[in-house]
């Protein structure tokens, strides 16, 4: 029975990793038109555009995060509890929602610069020095809603970094400027690493806010190649170029670790906050507060606003079927991912963890949405001209892009569940002479209820979230909350938008609660 849980498993994660292969093998076809003209036009754009988001929203969530990680482990003081969670916050906005907010606040009508101009008696927009739609608009939107990703590592590393060196470096006389770039930063650095990259990888995978803003990246070049242009062949090269950058990424990122490791011995201990009053408490409320602001409270009583005036003749019947089709797409996404997460994690506890099974069935979650859907819709023309399916255009072919692109989300949540439980249950399950089938059910399945929980619902709202792989990949006339969000705001029907995306975020906030109280435990 082992050997077929691991047929299985290597047959799950070879179907994950099947768009890639395709992607590998599309792209040896012969060169078109189309690939030459954006090789001499817009190709250079595309990288250059890129990599100035890539480092932009890289640093600037850098500073967002580990300065408000810092604060809330190390140091203790009014509002630092609230902090704590409401920090959070931001992530439960998609950057495109963010993009359309951030664009009305700061439009000429917009509620600031009406402020400016009739309360100050300022005639242009002095509050900020640069076009919002614009490359440094979008990085500092980007970077609002996703600095949390650093927040939320870095802060549980900071928590669980042992004291006592931290202590002794205050008792030597250093100040805590000193101590903790000397000493917190440098053990926390893999930590810190891994959530700018998650930063990275969201900011790659974006679609509505580098489009609204009017920045060409690969992932608009993308779309514009398949669509605008009609060549697939243009649009996989540039997936591959945009897939090629994320490995680059991911290779940099393992090396700067190495074979750095930080171990603590038995008498060490967590963090003991400091207590800080005055003046130093007043920064660390500024600091904590800013990004908060920026990230989560403006950009959501703009949608509010918006959304009053666009509740007179709503169509509530339309706004209830989009539900429906998020949240059935959503579940159904959400149920197979916890399903092949679960035989991939019980394999893996039946005969030991293979790091190539792991890598090819997660592998999705490193590749952009618009990437993943170009790799899916070849083999699935492919079935269609075979055995005349027409799968092309249905429910089928978005769900399974979904699975392959957010299966690493229930897989990380269900594997870190197996790994606690454990293999002596298994063992000693098998002694008694349970097969496989209901050692599963009977010992493990019971022991994984939480982790099962979390699996579903971090897949589920990640689905609900996703923009540019459900654009492409969605059935015709099919809106989803995020699709109708992103094209009635690029319409300019903002008021009706803001409803929709008002939904998304009280959505997203479910797994935002979810992680802070796992985070306290």
């Amino acid at each position: 029975m082992n050997r077929a849980w691991h047929i299985a498993a290597w047959g799950l994660a070879l179907l994950m990793a099947l768009p890639l292969l395709v992607l590998v093998i599309r792209s040896f076809s012969g060169d078109g038109e189309t690939w030459q003209h954006l090789q001499s036009t817009v190709l250079s754009r595309y990288i250059w555009n890129t990599l100035l988001l890539l480092l932009g929203t890289g640093l600037l969530s850098l500073i967002f995060g580990l300065s408000t990680a810092w604060i809330v482990s190390a140091y203790t003081f009014p509002g630092r509890r609230f902090f704590s969670w409401a920090l959070v916050l931001p992530l439960s906005i998609p950057t495109y929602i963010a993009a359309f907010a951030y664009a009305g606040l700061f439009d000429f009508t917009g509620p600031i610069q009406r402020f400016t101009r009739h309360t100050l008696g300022w005639q242009t927009d002095a509050l900020v020095p640069f076009d919002i739609m614009s490359m440094p608009g979008a990085i500092l939107v980007i970077s609002l809603v996703l600095f949390p990703y650093v927040y939320l590592i870095s802060r549980a590393s900071f928590m669980h970094q042992a004291g006592n060196l931290l202590e002794a470096s205050r008792l030597l006389g250093r100040g805590s400027i000193t101590t903790f770039f000397r000493v917190a930063l440098p053990a926390a650095r893999p930590a810190v690493v891994g959530g700018v990259s998650l930063v990275i990888m969201e900011m790659l995978n974006d679609y509505g806010a580098v489009k609204y803003y009017g920045v060409s990246t690969f992932t608009t070049g993308i779309f514009r190649a398949w669509f605008s242009l009609g060549d697939l062949t243009a649009a996989v090269r540039l997936s591959l170029c945009l897939l090629s950058l994320v490995l680059l990424l991911l290779a940099l990122e393992r090396w700067q670790r190495g074979r750095q490791a930080y171990q603590s011995t038995s008498k060490s201990r967590p963090l003991r906050p400091q207590r800080i009053r005055g003046s130093r408490m007043v920064l660390a409320w500024s600091i904590c507060l800013l990004p908060f602001l920026l990230g989560f409270v403006l950009p959501v009583t703009q949608l509010i606003n918006w959304s009053t005036d666009g509740l007179s003749g709503f169509d509530w019947s339309e706004f209830s079927q989009t539900i429906w089709n998020t949240a059935k797409v959503a579940a159904i996404v959400a149920v197979l991912g916890v399903l092949v997460a679960l035989v991939l994690g019980y394999a893996g506890q039946l005969g030991g963890r293979s790091p190539w099974l792991q890598r090819l069935a997660t592998i999705g979650y490193t590749i952009p949405g618009a990437v993943i859907a170009v790799g899916v819709m070849i083999p699935v023309q492919w079935l269609d001209d075979w055995v005349s399916f027409f799968l092309m255009g249905t429910i089928f072919a978005l769900v399974y892009a979904a699975l392959v692109r957010f299966l690493a989300v229930a897989y990380n949540a269900i594997d870190s569940g197996f790994t606690k439980i454990g293999r002596p249950l298994q063992e000693a399950s098998t002694m008694l002479g349970a097969s496989t089938w209901r050692s599963l059910w009977r010992v493990q399945l019971p022991l994984l209820r939480p982790a099962l929980l979390a699996g579903f619902m971090l897949v589920f709202i990640d689905v609900l979230k996703e923009l540019p792989l459900t654009l492409i990949m969605r059935p015709f006339n099919y809106d989803t909350l995020a699709t109708k969000a992103f094209e009635l705001a690029s319409d300019e029907q903002l008021d009706v938008s803001a409803i929709y995306a008002l939904m998304i975020i009280a959505l997203g906030l479910v797994p935002i609660i979810f992680l802070n109280r796992l985070m306290k435990k």
